[in-house]
């Protein structure tokens, strides 16, 4: 079985910094974690880069709300990866629904089009999608290579039957990435259960935005020990 991966949500650089000096394989950054997470700001994110040499995905995600987008916020998506790209970012996390719930396909693929060669995880827009089993199928088609998912309830525990049953019709095509109130007190209960290779967690243990290194410590170690 190939060694679990951790993935911590920063919303800041000292939490970057944080979660790349206690073990984190892999940083997800972003701003405005109230509103569930938002593109970053570019100066910020240069800055992040060169302070962070752990794999570092960049949320592009243009407000919060839904997750059906105008011409013009498509628009906004698309420049914003082109430029991220440049800060040698080494993936991007998005994602675009259509008003009836599903995939929106063209969208999504002309996005992974443009990321290529990064790779790119879906995010937890899919928690809305109207049938999960049609929307894995679409994410793949698209090109995706991770889905960040809940199991379509709003913490990972409590979506964890979805979340195993996704793994499995996954079957090592995409990447099935729980998250949503994953910590170090349910990461081995969720790893047992799902099998899934990649766990993420924002490791904010209060009612800040800034990670908590010893909850990174305790993640990882669940990860490398059970």
């Amino acid at each position: 079985m190939r060694k679990a991966q951790l993935e911590i949500a920063c919303f800041n650089l000292e939490s970057a910094i944080i979660a790349q000096d206690n073990g984190a394989d892999r940083v997800e950054f972003c701003a405005n974690m109230k509103e569930g997470g938002t593109t970053p700001d570019f100066e910020l994110t240069q800055t992040v880069r060169n302070k962070v040499t752990i794999d570092l995905n960049i949320m592009i995600r243009p407000r919060g709300g839904d997750f059906v987008y105008s011409d013009a916020e498509f628009d906004q998506m698309k420049s914003e990866i082109l430029s991220f790209k440049k800060l040698q970012v080494n993936g991007f996390v998005f994602g675009i629904l259509n008003e009836d719930g599903c995939i929106n396909v063209q969208q999504n693929t002309e996005l992974v089009a443009l990321a290529n060669p990064l790779p790119c995880t879906f995010h937890r827009a899919f928690d809305s999608v109207k049938n999960k089993f049609q929307a894995l199928e679409s994410l793949i088609e698209c090109g995706f290579k991770t889905i960040l998912t809940s199991g379509k309830e709003s913490n990972a525990v409590d979506g964890i039957d979805v979340l195993a049953t996704l793994v499995e019709k996954a079957n090592d095509r995409i990447v099935i990435m729980p998250g949503g109130g994953l910590r170090s007190t349910n990461i081995k209960l969720l790893k047992e259960k799902t099998r899934a290779i990649c766990y993420h967690s924002s490791a904010i243990n209060d009612t800040g935005e800034l990670a908590n290194p010893e909850e990174i410590i305790a993640l990882k170690t669940h990860l490398i020990f059970t």
